[in-house]
């Protein structure tokens, strides 16, 4: 920490909440408002700023999301100067994902200064500190700049928690992660090959698969096996569910709704 800023942080009447964000970031923060913000998860509805307007970190999401797969990229383009479009693509989509930024705000403490409603849903606890991380990377942008963002990400985050080499060579199971999530959370899954097709210019087919959770269409895929279409349609529905918490409440719905029905008698 340098001297100017031990100065400023000895007379601020605001030790304490710099002090905890330090520790997080490797440097001080200059705007405190933006950091309470990106911990204020939507569901503290109650919470408004001098305007009237309820505060919450969906805003400062957006912007983190954007932010943070710009960095990554950034990160990973000088990392590795040899490989093409798709190696980079395919491990920044690994680093970014929401499993994996959960994972990360766990790590850097970040999920025990999160506020919001104890009766949220464990499904969409879920997804509450990886959406924090990204509002917090956003905030980071708006305070201190995108060179902080990128300090920050590769010295304080992927340097210690992420050891990406390793992780560009670990091949995905999204069939079996889909099914782990669906376990979790009691949902059902179903797959199945919707059509066939033989490509004109050569005699290999192509299978077409979709996932449905509790009856609901979840995801699409196609490959040269049933194999490659099931975990292609299980990435879709991964995305989905990781990306859009409102199809995840809506197969929560779904799958309520079938709960409530009555059995038919045999």
């Amino acid at each position: 920490m340098k001297l100017t800023e031990h100065i400023r942080l000895l007379f601020h009447k605001e030790k304490e909440p710099f002090l905890r964000l330090h520790k997080i970031l490797g440097f001080l923060p200059h705007d405190l408002s933006l950091y309470r913000t990106a911990l204020m998860h939507k569901s503290m509805h109650k919470v408004q700023d001098s305007t009237g307007r309820f505060i919450h970190n969906e805003r400062l999401e957006f912007l983190g999301d954007a932010i943070l797969g710009a960095v990554v990229a950034d990160i990973l383009y000088y990392r590795y100067p040899n490989q093409q479009e798709g190696f980079l693509t395919t491990l920044r989509s690994k680093l970014v994902r929401r499993d994996m930024l959960n994972k990360l705000a766990v790590q850097i403490g970040l999920d025990k200064l999160v506020l919001h409603d104890e009766r949220m849903s464990t499904a969409h606890n879920s997804y509450m500190n990886g959406n924090a991380f990204e509002a917090f990377v956003g905030a980071i942008y708006l305070d201190r700049g995108y060179s902080y963002c990128m300090r920050f990400m590769r010295d304080v985050v992927l340097k210690k928690y992420v050891n990406i080499d390793e992780l560009s060579h670990k091949d995905e199971n999204y069939k079996s992660k889909l099914i782990e999530w669906c376990q979790k959370y009691q949902f059902h899954p179903s797959f199945e090959i919707v059509s066939q097709k033989i490509l004109p210019d050569r005699n290999t087919p192509i299978f077409v698969a979709r996932v449905l959770i509790e009856g609901v269409y979840s995801g699409q895929g196609e490959g040269f096996s049933k194999k490659e279409a099931h975990q292609k349609a299980a990435s879709q529905a991964l995305k989905k569910i990781r990306r859009d918490q409102a199809f995840v409440h809506h197969l929560m719905e779904a799958r309520n709704k079938l709960s409530q029905s009555p059995q038919e008698k045999p």
